[in-house]
């Protein structure tokens, strides 16, 4: 998600190698297809921006225990026959470690790009990609007849490796926590405070009871968070604002993260020295939390963001599991 030409193909797989050594539980890709605007005008050379489906195969060649995740994968982007191919296809390579989160996108403009011309209302499309994956995964031969989604006896095998492929909806608005609710085994929201992560399950609750639904036990609730590391608070968010990660979030404000306070940044992250993260965990854990997917380090460059990650694993996920009483995953 670096709008800068941050790693080359190589380095991208060792932070993925680097993540299982270190404890990690997962490595999440983001799914950009073109450049969004503000990065053209910021910048004078294109981000890399790798393909993620190609990338968390290759990553699941050289792991074994890594969970290989999408935050998120943007639906328009794909057909959902391709995207069906593709989701089992990583999840069978992988030995049943793939999960998918999935959204809209924050930047309608890449929706644009690739369908020039088309009338798009990106949520109802959404609603019948998720539609037409569970006919997909169902069926043997899969029709699906909709507004934006059409295909008829398409016999997509084999099947993904896990009983249950788990999707996750991304995004905080209404018609994600609303996909949540009525199709998804989880929730990916970005930089939500305790409270809000709280209050969000319990609409999701609500949605499902009303739509004749019981959410599954094992739903995953995943919030997306920027990790800014310091002495105390005030040198946290002073690294945090010279990283490019800051200018990411401004970028947000008009969209994903339009109706959330970005200022506070404290309550809504992971900030500060090993205590004070580790405080905020527990936090996230009462609030309902049960995966940290896809944390964001405030790092400018490949070295420093691994040894950010080193930092993180020795002063807040170790600690952590300790405390819980056992290795166990991070959640």
């Amino acid at each position: 998600m670096y709008p800068v030409p941050y790693a080359s193909p190589e380095q991208a797989v060792q932070l993925a190698v680097e993540a299982e050594r270190l404890g990690f539980d997962g490595v999440w890709g983001n799914d950009h297809v073109t450049t969004q605007h503000y990065v053209r005008e910021e910048f004078p050379e294109p981000p890399r921006y790798y393909d993620p489906y190609l990338y968390l195969a290759y990553v699941a060649a050289e792991t074994t225990t890594l969970h290989l995740c999408t935050a998120i994968t943007v639906l328009s982007f794909r057909n959902p026959a391709v995207l069906a191919k593709q989701a089992a296809t990583l999840d069978q390579l992988s030995g049943g470690r793939f999960k998918m989160g999935v959204g809209i996108g924050a930047y309608r403009e890449e929706a644009e790009a690739i369908w020039p011309g088309a009338k798009l209302h990106r949520g109802r499309q959404a609603d019948e990609y998720l539609e037409a994956l569970q006919v997909i995964f169902r069926d043997r031969s899969a029709t699906y007849e909709g507004e934006f989604v059409n295909f008829r006896d398409v016999e997509s095998f084999p099947r993904p490796r896990q009983e249950v492929l788990p999707i996750l909806s991304g995004g905080n608005s209404e018609g994600s926590r609303i996909r949540a609710a009525k199709f998804c085994h989880g929730w990916i929201p970005a930089v939500l405070t305790p409270a809000e992560v709280t209050e969000g399950l319990d609409a999701i609750r609500a949605i499902a009871e009303a739509n004749g639904r019981e959410l599954p036990a094992d739903f995953d609730v995943a919030p997306q968070l920027s990790v800014s590391i310091g002495k105390d608070t005030k040198d946290a968010i002073a690294r945090f604002e010279e990283s490019q990660l800051y200018a990411h979030m401004r970028s947000l404000s008009k969209s994903t993260l339009k109706d959330q306070d970005t200022s506070d940044f404290v309550s809504r992250n992971l900030i500060g020295n090993g205590q004070q993260m580790l405080e905020q965990v527990h936090a996230y854990a009462e609030a309902g939390v049960t995966t940290l997917s896809a944390l964001l380090f405030a790092c400018n460059t490949v070295e420093e963001t691994l040894d950010n990650m080193a930092w993180f694993s020795e002063n807040v996920i170790q600690p952590y599991r300790r405390e819980a009483g056992g290795a166990g995953d991070d959640r």
